[in-house]
């Protein structure tokens, strides 16, 4: 029943089950009755992430209840590894329970040079947005990390537990996408230890970076923020050196920060933190990838894009993407998000053919990434009840898909 439901009708039914009307809704979120009433009958999509977490907090609700996750699909490449949750969630106890690797039948230790080929090739799927490929592997390298952390030594310690973090970054990152908030919790619980283990900074500021970005996707707005702040105080000492990966992490935080303060509707901070990830971007690597925050020059300008749409600018989510050399950056799942931000900028803006256009590519560079994402889908669904575009057959297709109608 609620896999058919819209993200109007959940709104619609989360007000009902506090006994409020439209116009109580309405005053909550200081908008119209008529605003309420377009939300909830899809007239009017939630086309940003701050709108829906600012619904999802007056009704009492998890943003997960509005948006529907977790979404399955016909096949099992689109389905984007929900078959490996089980899997993962399994590991991801084991990692983080005491004593966890002795419930791991193994009989061999595995060794430190194998495993850190294994977490590389997954991350290159993990950028790549190939997530059922990465569910495959993603499981086994978290045991037998479990395994190679409970039994390293010396300088070991800090090589397995950099690994562990990296592994459990990519298991984050896929519990958040399929809707699996808790599991990305447990993820970045065993982040903050590794990071503990290692007595280090960078990993440190590497998992309250991945602690920042689970609050985002859950809705916790204020907690994302208040960890920004206190992850770029504790940077900000070691910010004389001339350590890249520090400088990274760095600008990586101010971006976390723009979007949280983007979303709670302070532009004046969200452009704050934007010009100092820029400046910060100018002294990293063009590539620059750290401990994956895909930190540089273009994934700032790609998230100058988000901080206008989430700040309901549309005008400037244009202006600022015809900036963007989008495909300068080694990323199909920052790719596909600079599109989607595109598409739904070009709707805020009444412009549904180009918006068409850009939902096509931001799917065709990363279709497990669009499929999985409830602004995505709003797009979509309101997409298909227009046909003014020359995507109309494409677009029903990929709503079909999506499982849309």
């Amino acid at each position: 029943m609620m896999a058919e439901l819209t993200t109007g009708q959940r709104v619609a039914r989360a007000r009902r089950r506090l006994g409020w009307d439209q116009a109580q809704l309405a005053a909550s979120v200081d908008r119209s009755v008529s605003w309420v009433s377009k939300i909830e009958t899809g007239r009017l999509p939630l086309d940003r992430m701050s709108v829906l977490g600012q619904i999802a907090e007056v009704l009492g609700v998890e943003v997960v209840e509005l948006t529907g996750q977790p979404y399955r699909h016909e096949t099992a490449e689109l389905d984007s590894g929900h078959a490996a949750i089980p899997g993962l969630r399994l590991a991801l106890q084991q990692a983080t329970m005491p004593g966890g690797a002795a419930l791991i039948a193994m009989t061999d230790v595995p060794a430190l040079p194998e495993l850190t080929s294994r977490v590389e090739a997954a991350e290159r799927l993990r950028q790549d947005a190939k997530f059922a490929a990465l569910g495959d592997v993603l499981p086994q390298i978290l045991r037998d990390l479990v395994v190679l952390c409970d039994v390293a030594e010396g300088e070991d310690v800090p090589r397995a537990e950099s690994l562990m973090l990296r592994a459990s970054h990519m298991a984050r990152v896929s519990s958040n996408l399929l809707g699996h908030h808790d599991l990305g919790w447990s993820a970045v619980q065993r982040e903050l230890v590794a990071a503990e283990r290692a007595e280090s900074p960078i990993l440190r500021a590497a998992a309250r970076w991945d602690l920042c970005g689970l609050w985002l996707h859950e809705g916790e707005l204020g907690a994302a923020r208040d960890m920004a702040r206190q992850a770029l105080d504790d940077l900000e000492p070691h910010m004389g050196t001339a350590d890249q990966t520090l400088r990274a992490l760095w600008g990586a935080m101010h971006l976390r920060a723009a979007v949280a303060w983007s979303r709670l509707w302070d532009r004046p901070e969200a452009e704050s933190h934007l010009a100092e990830a820029r400046q910060a971007a100018a002294g990293v690597p063009e590539d620059g990838n750290a401990f994956q925050t895909q930190f540089n020059a273009v994934n700032a300008e790609i998230h100058s894009v988000e901080v206008s749409l989430e700040l309901g600018h549309p005008r400037d989510v244009l202006s600022r993407a015809e900036l963007v050399n989008v495909g300068r950056i080694a990323s199909g799942e920052r790719q596909s998000h600079f599109w989607v931000c595109t598409a739904v900028g070009q709707m805020m803006n009444g412009k549904s053919a180009p918006a068409a256009d850009a939902i096509l590519r931001a799917d065709a560079i990363a279709p497990q990434h669009v499929r999985n994402r409830p602004i995505a889908r709003n797009l979509v669904d309101d997409l298909r009840s227009t046909d003014k575009h020359a995507h109309t057959a494409e677009i029903r297709r990929l709503a079909a898909s999506m499982k849309l109608g």
